[in-house]
């Protein structure tokens, strides 16, 4: 039923987060808005002033309208995983939650991420709402990676699978919090999740060489898994030797197995 069905009473602006809560709407355009308090759609973003100045509704894009439960309204927005697909649906972008906010979904950080970084389609501003502080990235070839569908209070949401993960942690080490830490996530995704050689390797094909060697050393460097399947990969791949941290000379002892220059140490938690 729509929401300018004359079955819907109109509300008024001071009531109409809660309005939408409880009817499980998780966001509203601002034309939606308008029918709902009875007003022109010009109107609506000075009616709604005061509600958003009361962390009642955040404005995640031009024309889109996200009710914030009472519990997240002391933070002035909800946490990103209850609103991004809604903001994703909203600009008719491709997404995925990634690098170490998807491992936080998996148990697989020590520390909650600073940041919210979101795979993207295409190019899309990065923003800050409440305490929600969101990065976008656009990654090639999005749409076959596979992706995860996990549920928030407001719906469901998409984030990397554990191999994805891993991957992109291994190739955009800033992302990751820097090696040591790309890595402690790495190992953790394999000890509590599990990453499966198959999956890593039809993945390969879509990230760098030197990602998926790092994935691999630094699984048997310090798990007791072997990837043989993914070693297999590599020694039929390219012959010249990757860089352990990609910013840092091409020197150090060549691990043979994962044609690596090991031109750092890497400490794991």
């Amino acid at each position: 039923m729509s929401i300018s069905s004359p079955e819907v009473t109109r509300v008024r602006a001071a009531q109409s987060a809660d309005w939408a809560l409880s009817r499980g709407k998780a966001s509203l355009t601002t034309s939606e808005v308008a029918d709902l308090l009875g007003v022109p759609v010009s109107q609506v973003p000075q009616r709604l002033m005061v509600p958003k100045q009361r962390g009642e509704w955040i404005a995640p894009a031009r024309g889109l309208w996200v009710p914030v439960p009472p519990e997240f309204r002391g933070w002035n927005g909800s946490p990103a995983v209850e609103f991004i697909s809604a903001l994703m649906a909203h600009l008719n972008v491709s997404y995925y939650v990634g690098w170490l906010a998807a491992a936080a979904t998996y148990g697989a950080t020590h520390q909650a991420a600073q940041v919210t970084n979101i795979a993207t389609s295409r190019l899309v501003r990065d923003r800050t709402i409440g305490r929600a502080d969101l990065h976008f990235h656009t990654r090639d070839n999005i749409t076959r990676l596979p992706t995860r569908q996990l549920m928030s209070r407001s719906g469901a949401y998409l984030v990397s699978t554990p191999e994805v993960t891993a991957l992109d942690l291994a190739t955009d080490l800033t992302l990751a919090g820097g090696l040591d830490n790309a890595a402690t996530v790495i190992v953790d995704l394999a000890n509590e999740v599990g990453l499966t050689d198959e999956t890593l390797v039809s993945l390969g094909d879509l990230y760098p060489d030197a990602s998926i060697r790092r994935v691999g050393w630094i699984i048997e460097e310090h798990t007791d898994y072997r990837l043989d399947v993914v070693a297999r990969r590599v020694a039929d791949g390219s012959q010249s030797p990757a860089r352990l941290h990609p910013r840092l000379a091409l020197s150090g002892a060549l691990d043979s197995r994962w044609k690596l220059r090991l031109n750092t140490g890497v400490e794991v938690e």
